[in-house]
């Protein structure tokens, strides 16, 4: 095993176990959250290291990056960097979950896009930032863009996303989270997944209900690897 192949391994268990801990914190199943591997900037052969680790789910902020290692690494693929119009053919052809959904006129350029080969898994973004020009749709859009998401045969709604806004509390930011979650899920009961929670507070976020956490930094270590 190689110096990284061992750094991974420590750094992948001591990530379980900290979910294995948070669920049970609330008396919930460490089966009931799932652990996507951020791994952007990262090079493929750390994918496939985490993959024989057997992790299954990884997710990428860029187009270029996640369709190279997808094709090298055969997983479940999330996109959860910002759509660009332009972009959507490209990272339909090989994401098989869209994290970041936040604007009605991306969804039939995704839909048309993921009719030619597989149904594409949404969850729609929420803006938990009270500033302008933040990623995320408001919470009062969550229904309209929900309903456009049902209209579309080749989408299916799996819940919302959220990133803590910076320079608040985690605990506050997810405890609002889940009030809109448990609400839109009222209103929508077969989106279900709140993904939530990074490596500085996933923790929090599996306290908060959050059924997928997005890790990379607590995994693959400081960002200086170029893949």
């Amino acid at each position: 095993m190689t110096n990284r192949s061992e750094e991974i391994v420590a750094n992948l268990a001591s990530v379980r176990s900290r979910i294995e801990i948070a669920a049970r914190g609330v008396h919930r199943s460490v089966n009931d959250v799932t652990l996507i591997a951020v791994t952007k900037t990262y090079p493929s052969s750390d994918v496939q290291i985490l993959h024989d680790l057997g992790i299954r789910n990884f997710a990428e902020n860029r187009d270029n990056e996640g369709k190279e290692k997808s094709e090298k690494v055969p997983a479940i693929w999330h996109f959860q960097g910002q759509i660009q119009g332009n972009k959507i053919v490209s990272i339909a052809s090989w994401a098989n979950v869209i994290q970041s959904l936040d604007d009605p006129r991306h969804l039939r350029l995704l839909s048309k896009a993921a009719a030619e080969s597989r149904v594409i898994s949404i969850f729609i973004q929420v803006c938990l930032d009270p500033q302008p020009g933040r990623g995320g749709a408001s919470p009062d859009g969550l229904s309209p863009l929900a309903e456009l998401v049902l209209q579309e045969p080749s989408l299916r709604l799996e819940g919302l996303m959220a990133v803590a806004p910076l320079g608040e509390n985690p605990e506050s930011a997810f405890a609002r989270l889940a009030q809109i979650h448990s609400d839109f899920s009222q209103q929508f009961p077969s989106a279900k997944s709140l993904s939530a929670g990074m490596s500085g507070d996933f923790e929090v976020a599996i306290k908060h209900g959050a059924t997928h956490v997005r890790v990379g930094s607590s995994i693959l270590g400081s960002r200086t690897h170029l893949g």
